[in-house]
């Protein structure tokens, strides 16, 4: 066994071997992305036809042969609400082994630092707000998402586990709503950004007099730029160590009726904006405390309107290619 005490955060190395799990998805797009334009010269991925991550013996031999020096776990089974709620053991079981296999090959072929990705679900749905890292395991999951939110707090706990019995520098860290190039915007299997900016760009198109949203529009959400977030996650890295996770997003939120005037202003749409009160609204507000990422030195640079522009630019150009 060692002592994390030994190791002080620096610069990595840009000419060592990098594995990006889960490269093709919209955080490791943006982390590939991130790290080819820091000067590493050596980046890997593979998609899931070449390597399965639920193969343990698959896994295994890819750490064996590569011998990644630096890991970011990025890949996972993901869904809205509900596929969440309609097919819990998939998302439970299959994270939990992509978890699992990677975790357990990095440690067993002496991957240096490896930062593992989870997702703001991991806390209490009925947390403090603003949400600080310490609210982990203090109340109920929200119960739409609580087998892939299980999932995600075992890689924590795994990351922490591998801290104190190996001494390894391994750090995690939590991401807010995330959006950008890459997303999905499925209407029916997208989050709240994409949604709307799918909405609004076809209401613009067809020159259609109004649109309708759920709800009241009065929750309020918090979302970051996904290029930002990989600009974290290499910052976080360079610069910090310990065994809590780090909650990742801009420290400050907005209505949901606010977001789309910004999407409705981005896409140049300009008819009415209508919300039918009749629809759930969902939890009033989800806001994470950004206090610990400050500490280590990075705030948020993407403003949200300057985002939402290049985010709708990205999905015209790519509007043939998007899933149906």
């Amino acid at each position: 066994m060692g002592s994390d005490l030994e190791f002080v955060p620096a610069p990595l190395d840009r000419s060592a071997t990098f594995y990006v799990a889960g490269h093709r998805g919209l955080v490791g797009s943006a982390i590939w992305r991130k790290l080819q334009a820091s000067g590493f010269g050596h980046v890997m991925g593979r998609t899931s036809d070449e390597l399965d991550l639920k193969n343990r013996d698959d896994v295994f031999a890819f750490f064996a042969e590569n011998k990644p020096r630096y890991v970011i776990l990025a890949a996972a089974k993901v869904g809205g609400i509900l596929a969440n709620s309609t097919y819990p053991v998939d998302f439970l079981s299959e994270n939990l082994r992509i978890q699992v296999n990677v975790l357990d090959a990095a440690r067993e072929y002496g991957v240096e630092r490896l930062l593992f990705l989870g997702s703001s679900c991991i806390y209490p749905k009925f947390a403090e707000q603003p949400i600080r890292e310490d609210a982990l395991l203090t109340g109920h999951l929200e119960p739409t998402n609580d087998a892939y939110a299980i999932a995600k707090i075992a890689g924590i706990m795994q990351i922490q586990a591998v801290r104190r019995q190996y001494g390894l520098s391994w750090i995690s860290a939590m991401p807010t709503n995330l959006y950008g190039p890459g997303d999905n915007f499925s209407p029916h299997g997208s989050h709240v950004l994409p949604a709307l900016i799918r909405r609004y760009d076809e209401a613009a198109r067809a020159g259609r007099e109004s649109v309708a949203n759920w709800g009241t529009g009065s929750p309020r959400r918090e979302f970051l730029h996904v290029d930002d977030m990989a600009a974290a996650c290499l910052h976080l890295l360079e610069n910090y160590d310990g065994p809590s996770q780090v909650n990742v997003g801009t420290g400050t939120d907005i209505t949901i009726k606010e977001l789309a005037s910004i999407v409705a202003d981005a896409v140049g749409y300009q008819g009415i904006i209508e919300w039918d009160s009749s629809k759930p609204d969902g939890t009033p507000q989800k806001l994470l405390d950004v206090s610990k990422l400050a500490e280590a030195g990075w705030s948020a640079s993407i403003g949200l309107p300057e985002g939402v522009r290049s985010t709708v630019e990205w999905y015209r150009e790519n509007l043939a290619a998007l899933r149906a």
